[in-house]
């Protein structure tokens, strides 16, 4: 399935634990690349959370945040009962010695351990957290893949012209060497010696292996026919195609070099402005 390396996915979650948000974004790299925003209180999580993208994402650069909001209850204050009672008997005791001292309330209150909050069940957290996370990569994932089967239909459309350029430019070769053949000729004549045929022979040959054609013509279908089965695979393509691109260049310039022909070379012309665009879309492809 071809990927796109562009794509954006956000989810969010409330639990006991509080209310998780989670967003994945990416856009083109040539390797994976992932920046980690955590909440304090998930710092510990970012290399697990790494290890799961890099097992569903292979290439892009991605940002990845994790948003944190704890439950309304965590804000409460709660009473520790050992410490309470610990306090009473020190105050009955201090009272029974000392009858004028007066115990404030408010300030046994502020005695450090009496007042403490909930404790976050951080392993409830923590698995919270990577659920979300998953089901946005999931997200995420189908996203890319969406705009992947695009990607690769404008890619195969661009296949098909390629092929039924080369197949033009090859019923044009017959044509072509008569009409070199035949300026052969009349070079001959304008210079009033008489056509030798073994002259012309060797002459013809020698200016028809200069165009020759037909192995950068062979060579263009195999690189059709192969990035067409590269678009079947199942894994990350992008760097196979990148380099099929690279080839589908190299025979195009050579073809457009040798040349002879007006039509050929309008149709080598096209051929780049095609294999132009296969590239571009390929630099958007995992």
């Amino acid at each position: 399935m071809i990927r796109s390396m562009t794509a954006y996915a956000n989810a969010e979650s409330t639990t006991a634990q509080g209310w998780l948000a989670c967003e994945v974004r990416a856009v083109n790299h040539r390797f994976l690349e992932t920046s980690v925003r955590l909440p304090d209180e998930l710092r510990t999580l970012e290399p697990a959370l790494r290890e799961r993208i890099s097992a569903r994402v292979s290439r892009g650069k991605l940002d990845v945040a994790l948003r944190y909001r704890p439950p309304s209850s965590a804000a409460d204050l709660l009473l520790d009962p050992r410490a309470a009672e610990q306090l009473s008997a020190l105050a009955l005791e201090l009272r029974a010695r000392f009858p004028q001292l007066a115990t404030d309330f408010a300030t046994l209150l502020g005695w450090p351990g009496l007042l403490v909050k909930p404790e976050l069940d951080q392993a409830g957290l923590t698995q919270a957290a990577l659920a979300l996370l998953e089901r946005t990569l999931d997200e995420f994932v189908a996203g890319r893949e969406r705009e992947g089967g695009k990607l690769a239909a404008a890619i195969r459309e661009r296949l098909d012209g390629i092929e039924k350029l080369v197949a033009e430019v090859r019923t044009l070769l017959p044509e072509i060497r008569a009409a070199l053949r035949a300026r052969i000729e009349a070079r001959l004549l304008e210079l009033q010696q008489t056509a030798d045929p073994g002259r012309l022979e060797q002459e013809l040959v020698l200016q028809l292996s200069r165009m020759d054609v037909d192995e950068e013509l062979d060579r263009l279908d195999a690189h059709v026919h192969e990035a067409r089965r590269v678009l079947q695979l199942a894994e990350p393509v992008g760097r196979r195609l990148d380099f099929l691109m690279q080839e589908f260049n190299r025979e195009a310039n050579t073809l457009g070099s040798k040349s002879v022909d007006a039509r050929a070379t309008r149709a080598v012309l096209e051929m780049k402005v095609l294999i132009e665009q296969m590239r571009e879309q390929v630099q958007n492809i995992e």
